[in-house]
C-alpha cells in the first residue's frame, strides 16, 4: 500500500466523504490513489483557502469533519485564513500538504521554503493548528493518520496538519491501517463532583441567573441539557458569536447577544446578573465590550461559574467562583443532576423584566427595518429573510456589516444554524462555506449573506457550486464599500475621517462589478434587486430554480441606517491629535478591567 493509499483508506475508514483541494505536482501520488474510490468523492474548489472553508462550514452544520489537499509551496501556504479560521473557531480539519522528495531536503527545489530550516514549508503553520507533522517514511503514516486524528478531534478540537514528501506519497509499506475511533481519546470528560456541588449551591440561590453559551455548547451537542438547566433556573440565556442558535431565540428565557456588537437587550441582562453560568466561552473583547466595566459585564461582584473543556480558558480574562473542566454536556448534566436536590423557586418577575428588554430591543430595531427607505437597509433585508426561511434553515456570513447585523437582529431556532467566522473574524468565508454546509446538509435551505467585499474574496467559488450542482443561495449585499469599515471611521473617529473605504474612481463616483451578469457568467441564477418587498419574491425564485443562486441587494450606505448600533463599547484607539474624541476614549478606556 503506498502512502497515498494509506491516506485514502484511512480517510474511508474515518467516514470522511469529501476531500477537497487543488492537484499539484506535489501531491500527485496522494491524490492518484483516489482513482479507483468511489467512497470519497474529491472536491475541485478554486483557491486553497476555500477549499479549508468548505470543510470548515460542512462541520459547523454537521459536527462531521472533512479533509483538505494541496501541492506544495503557496497551494499549502493559501491555506493559512482558513486553518487559522478553524483553529481560532476550533474547527477539526485534516489537512494533507505536498512536500519536498526527503532525499532533496535542502536543495531549494521547485517551492520548497529552506533558507532557515529544510523543508519548512510546513512550519508556517506553527501558531494555527493543534500540531503538524511531517512524515519522512511511509511506514510512519499510519501512526501518524492516527494520532493526528485523535488531536484534531478530542479535547478542544481543532485543525491537523500532515506534510506528506512525494516520495513518501509514492512508496510502500505493508502495514495495517488503524481504525480512528480506536486511537481516539474519550470525548465526554465529567467535571470534579465536589466543584459541580460547590456550583449547583451558587445557581441554586441566585436571584438573576445569566447563561452564557458559547460555540463549546456546539461543539459537545449539549443543546438539549442547555435548555433544561435554563428552565430549571429561570435563567436568562445570552449567546456569543459563535454560541448563537444553540438555544432557541424565540424562547421566553433567550437574552440574546450581549457585547460590543450584541443587543440592549443581553448587555442589560448581563451587567445586572448576580450569577453567570459560562459555557464553553472565550471572553474574548467582543463578548466583553473590551472588559469595559458595567458595559457587558460587572465581574465581580458578579459570581462567574466557567465551564471549559479547555482549562487554560478558564480565569483568563475573568476570575471564578467555579471553574469546571470538562464537556459541555457531561457537565451541564452533572449540574442538573446536582440541582435536583434544591428547591428552586420561580422568578415570574424576572421572567417578565426579560420579556420588557426583548420588546424593547424589537421596537428599536423598527425604524432600521422600516421597508420603505430606499435603498433597503440590511435590517430590512434580514427581517424578510427571516420570514421567508424553513425553522432549521442554515445561514452563512462573515467579518462585515452582514455579520454584525445577523447576530443583534437575526432570529435563529435551532442549532448548527448560525455558521459565521468567528475570533478570526475572516472575510471570504461566506461563499465556500455556505457549499460546504449545503453539502452536509442536502435537503436543507442554505443560505449566505455577505457584502460585497467579502464575497469579492471568493466569488470564484461559484464555479465550484456550479461544477458540483451545490444549489446554494447567497444574498450579496451590495454597499459598495469596505461598509463596516466606514461606519466604523464615522462612530470614533467622525464624519469628516472616512478613508479607503467607498470603492470610488478618481472622480469620487462609485464602481461596483455587475454581479448579476459574473453569477450568470459563472451559470448561476441571478437577480439583482433594492426593495425590501423584492427580497422574498426573489429568495422563491432563486430556490425554485434548483441551481447555485446570487441575488445582490442594492442596499443603504447612509450611516447609521448602514449598519447596526453598537450597544456595547469596542477599544479602538483613537489618534491623540483628535483631541476631544481622544479624551472620551481615554475615559472610557479608564473604565476597562484586565485581569
Amino acid at each position: 500500500m503506498t502512502g497515498g493509499q494509506m491516506v485514502a483508506e484511512f480517510l474511508a475508514k474515518a467516514g470522511i466523504p469529501y476531500f477537497a483541494g487543488i492537484p499539484g505536482h506535489g501531491c500527485l501520488g496522494l491524490i492518484d490513489a483516489f482513482v479507483d474510490r468511489d467512497d470519497i468523492r474529491i472536491i475541485q474548489v478554486r483557491s486553497e483557502q476555500a477549499a479549508v472553508h468548505l470543510a470548515d462550514g460542512y462541520y459547523r452544520a454537521s459536527g462531521k469533519p472533512l479533509a483538505c489537499f494541496t501541492s506544495i509551496g503557496p497551494g499549502a501556504m493559501n491555506t493559512v485564513i482558513g486553518v487559522a479560521t478553524c483553529y481560532v473557531d476550533s474547527t477539526p480539519c485534516m489537512l494533507f500538504i505536498g512536500d519536498v522528495h526527503t532525499y532533496m531536503f535542502g536543495k531549494g527545489v521547485l517551492q520548497e521554503v529552506e533558507r532557515g530550516h529544510d523543508a519548512a514549508n510546513v512550519r508556517v503553520f506553527d501558531p494555527i493548528v493543534k500540531r503538524w507533522w511531517q512524515v519522512t517514511d511511509v511506514r510512519q503514516l499510519p501512526k501518524t493518520l492516527a494520532h493526528a486524528y485523535n488531536v484534531m478531534m478530542s479535547g478542544r478540537r481543532g485543525p491537523v496538519v500532515i506534510a506528506l514528501p512525494m516520495d513518501v506519497q509514492a512508496e510502500s509499506a505493508d502495514v495495517e491501517i488503524p481504525d480512528p475511533e480506536a486511537h481516539t481519546a474519550p470525548e465526554r470528560l465529567a467535571a470534579d463532583e465536589s466543584d459541580v456541588d460547590r456550583a449547583a449551591a451558587i445557581l441554586a440561590s441566585a436571584r438573576r441567573p445569566v447563561i452564557l453559551a458559547g460555540g463549546g455548547v456546539n461543539h459537545a451537542e449539549a443543546w438539549e441539557e442547555l435548555k433544561k438547566l435554563a428552565e430549571k433556573l429561570d435563567a436568562a440565556v445570552l449567546t456569543t458569536l459563535q454560541g448563537k442558535g444553540c438555544f432557541p431565540e424565540d424562547h421566553p428565557l433567550s437574552g440574546l447577544l450581549g457585547g460590543s456588537k450584541g443587543t440592549s437587550c443581553g448587555n442589560a441582562l448581563a451587567r445586572s446578573a448576580d450569577v453567570i453560568l459560562a459555557v464553553g466561552v472565550r471572553f474574548a473583547d467582543e463578548t466583553t465590550s473590551s472588559y469595559r466595566r458595567g458595559v457587558t459585564f460587572n465581574i465581580p461582584p458578579t459570581k462567574l461559574i466557567h465551564i471549559d473543556i479547555d482549562p487554560n480558558e478558564i480565569g483568563k480574562n475573568y476570575p471564578v467562583e467555579v471553574g469546571l473542566v470538562g464537556d459541555a454536556k457531561v457537565v451541564l448534566a452533572q449540574l442538573l443532576e446536582a440541582l435536583e436536590g434544591y428547591e428552586i423557586e420561580p422568578k415570574p418577575e424576572y421572567r417578565a423584566e426579560i420579556a420588557r428588554l426583548r420588546r424593547e430591543w424589537f421596537e428599536f430595531l423598527a425604524d432600521f427595518q422600516d421597508p420603505s427607505r430606499e435603498p433597503v437597509t440590511i435590517s430590512a433585508v434580514l427581517k424578510e429573510l427571516r420570514a421567508f426561511l424553513d425553522r432549521d434553515a442554515i445561514v452563512v456570513s462573515a467579518a462585515g456589516n452582514p455579520q454584525a447585523q445577523i447576530l443583534q437582529e437575526f432570529l435563529f431556532y435551532e442549532p448548527r444554524t448560525n455558521i459565521t467566522s468567528g475570533g478570526f473574524s475572516t472575510m471570504g468565508f461566506t461563499l465556500p462555506a455556505a457549499i460546504g454546509a449545503k453539502l452536509a446538509c442536502p435537503d436543507r435551505q442554505v443560505v449566505g449573506v455577505a457584502g460585497d467585499g467579502d464575497f469579492l474574496m471568493t466569488i470564484h467559488e461559484l464555479a465550484t457550486a456550479v461544477q458540483y450542482d451545490v444549489p446554494v443561495v447567497i444574498l450579496v449585499l451590495n454597499n459598495i464599500s469596505w461598509q463596516s469599515i466606514n461606519d466604523l471611521q464615522v462612530a470614533v473617529y467622525g464624519e469628516e475621517r472616512r478613508i479607503a473605504c467607498d470603492f470610488t474612481k478618481e472622480d469620487g463616483s462609485l464602481i461596483s462589478p455587475d454581479f448579476k451578469a459574473i453569477a450568470e457568467g459563472f451559470g448561476c441564477y441571478s437577480e439583482r434587486i433594492s426593495k425590501a418587498a423584492e427580497v422574498q419574491p426573489a429568495l422563491r425564485r432563486a430556490f425554485e430554480s434548483g441551481r447555485p443562486a446570487v441575488i445582490e441587494v442594492i442596499v443603504n450606505k447612509q450611516f447609521p441606517y448602514s449598519g447596526g448600533i453598537a450597544t456595547g463599547w469596542w477599544d479602538v484607539p483613537v489618534p491623540t491629535y483628535l483631541k476631544e474624541r481622544r479624551r472620551e476614549y481615554e475615559k472610557a478606556r479608564d473604565e476597562e478591567v484586565l485581569w
